[in-house]
């Protein structure tokens, strides 16, 4: 008796955190990762292309403002996409008068996790209302925030993740004008599908989807009935179809031109990128149909592929057992809604052939529908071990171990997040994964090799050979440690030169045993030698009339010029090289024409 008299308040006590966990959890979690977020979100490096993203803000902007015509937007083709969201970006930076792209950098990372966040949250409340479960909401919101690669993306890629965390607002945004059923419901997730297509044109999907389901509720309704969903349909339709035009500058002049812009670039990028994929290197526009499946599947984390994959077949069983009440139980359609959000965009990549690269980050939106799908898979499960306690505590157990090794995972390579593999592939044999897929595609790995650098060398001047986006990493460095390292100075020789070689190697930035970046010694004789042979040969098949495409460069004989287009190729390095030791005097070729890009 006195026994249980000492165990009954900790029972209390057990039982009361258990129910505030329940009822508050998602905001507690969201707080945790929020504030993580806050010590993190300095860890991670900057890719590559993310000034020029920022660059199309600045223009566009400028063109709002008429400081500027349209002529003046960046001429690439990405210009078509919208700026809803680096556009905020853009005025939160100049609200808060930040101009060392240390302090821009830290601030775009943060806003950006914090919509990934708001995502996650907008994935939580949709579950809940969807199952009417906490303990299954909290699930989802646990599925969204632990999935490596995206949680990595959701610092530095204000790209693609925006776009997934808008897709998951939307999906519950659609969910609340269901439930509330009135126009200004309708209206406010018109607005919100129009965001979603104006950051990718591929949004557009939710849009047919609501007015299917708008649609079919006309149908089974009245004719008084009939009217109210012909005018939310309508008030709908038309916010998303004109927001996507308001939100893009670009389209103002020209809104058709606009449009099939767009279009053509989801379907069929102009940008061709030789991509590593299953040992090989293909061309993006040559990529096997299987290609996005592929990463998908071996880059999301078991546990969550399975429960998604168990969710989708739930779900079409469920439908064809009782296909007569689909269209009347929410529920239901919602889940129909879910699997066509993921289904189809992957099916239609494959099928159209559309040119994608680097690994399925052009498809991330369809983690949002997957993970609630994951969720609906748990359910089912738990729904098929009925009323057998000790069953679904071990289910129960097994999700919490699930999570825990994603966790740890995630620990073991922060934050380097963005290269996670599942054991779905060799991640254990030395070398073997950089040799079979892409890994570090932004470079995003470059600001801790120069901190290393830093480190090794404190309170000197480090002199570093290497293009961008290694002086762009550095810009990413507080001021102090910034002024201390020198690019490709043309008065003093480089202590040390970034590359994937193993030559002269004193440091490998490494996850899973597989090279992201090496740091090596300078040897100006080897390297000229090494520069000769690269370009000679390159010279040499174009002169045969043979282009070459290759990861850095591409050559082709125009006429009497031969061009080079070459990336990451620093003016006055390799290039000098080649036109002093290299250029053989051969008849027919009277120049030699260098492009950057």
């Amino acid at each position: 008796m006195a026994l249980t008299r000492q165990l009954s308040p900790r029972i209390i006590l057990l039982r009361r955190s258990a129910d505030l966990l329940t009822t508050h959890g998602g905001l507690l979690v969201c707080a945790l990762f929020l504030l993580a977020g806050v010590f993190l979100s300095d860890d991670y490096g900057i890719g590559f292309d993310e000034q020029q993203r920022r660059q199309n803000a600045i223009a566009n902007l400028n063109y709002i403002l008429g400081n500027a015509d349209i002529v003046d937007l960046p001429p690439y083709p990405d210009r078509v996409f919208g700026v809803s969201f680096e556009l905020p970006l853009l005025l939160a930076e100049r609200a808060l008068g930040l101009e060392d792209y240390y302090d821009v950098h830290r601030l775009r990372l943060f806003l950006t996790h914090l919509f990934f966040i708001a995502g996650a949250f907008c994935c939580y409340l949709l579950t809940w209302r969807l199952f009417n479960n906490r303990l299954l909401a909290l699930l989802a919101l646990l599925l969204f925030l632990l999935h490596p690669r995206l949680y990595a993306h959701s610092y530095v890629n204000s790209k693609d993740l925006p776009l997934l965390s808008m897709f998951s607002i939307a999906l519950y945004l659609l969910e609340r004008a269901w439930r509330r059923d009135t126009a200004g419901a309708f209206v406010l997730l018109g607005l919100a599908v129009g965001v979603l297509t104006d950051l990718r044109i591929m949004g557009i999907i939710l849009f047919p989807a609501v007015l299917a389901m708008r649609g079919t509720d006309w149908f089974r309704a009245d004719k008084q009935r009939r009217k109210h969903i012909l005018l939310t349909g309508g008030l709908f339709a038309l916010a998303a179809g004109l927001a996507p035009f308001a939100l893009s500058p670009y389209a103002w002049s020209n809104p058709l031109y606009y449009l099939t812009s767009s279009l053509s670039l989801t379907v069929n990028h102009p940008l061709i990128v030789p991509q590593l994929f299953q040992g090989e290197r293909v061309l993006s526009t040559e990529l096997p149909p299987h290609y996005a499946l592929t990463w998908f599947a071996i880059t999301t984390p078991p546990p969550i592929l399975l429960l998604g994959f168990v969710g989708a077949a739930a779900v079409m069983r469920q439908c064809l057992a009782r296909p007569g009440i689909i269209l009347g139980n929410t529920r239901l359609r919602f889940g129909l809604l879910l699997l066509a959000c993921f289904a189809l965009p992957l099916s239609g990549v494959a099928l159209l052939g559309s040119n994608t690269f680097d690994d399925w980050r052009h498809l991330y939106f369809i983690y949002a529908p997957f993970c609630l799908l994951a969720v609906w898979g748990w359910h089912w499960l738990a729904a098929a071990l009925g009323r057998q306690r000790r069953l679904k505590v071990g289910l129960y157990g097994l999700a919490g171990i699930g999570l825990g090794l994603i966790i740890l995972q995630m620990a073991q390579i922060h934050p380097q997040q963005q290269v996670y593999f599942s054991f779905l592939v060799d991640r254990t044999t030395p070398e073997h994964l950089r040799t079979r897929y892409e890994m570090d595609y932004w470079r995003l790995v470059g600001r801790q090799v120069l901190e290393y650098l830093l480190n090794r060398h404190p309170g000197e001047t480090v002199y570093v050979r290497g293009g961008q986006p290694w002086p762009l990493a550095a810009e990413i460095l507080p001021a102090a440690a910034r002024q201390r390292l020198v690019f490709n100075s043309t008065t003093v020789d480089p202590d040390y030169v970034l590359a994937d070689e193993s030559v002269g190697r004193i440091h490998a930035q490494q996850v899973y045993n597989n090279t992201l970046l090496s740091v090596s010694a300078v040897d100006t004789a080897r390297m000229d030698a090494a520069a000769a042979d690269y370009y000679r040969e390159a010279y040499q098949a174009a002169v045969d009339g043979e282009p070459i495409i290759r990861a850095d460069y591409a050559v082709y004989r125009n006429g009497r010029t031969l061009t080079f287009i070459r990336e990451n190729c620093p003016p006055g390095a390799l290039a000098g090289r080649f036109n002093a030791k290299v250029h053989p005097a051969v008849p027919g070729i009277r120049s030699t024409t260098w492009i950057d890009r």
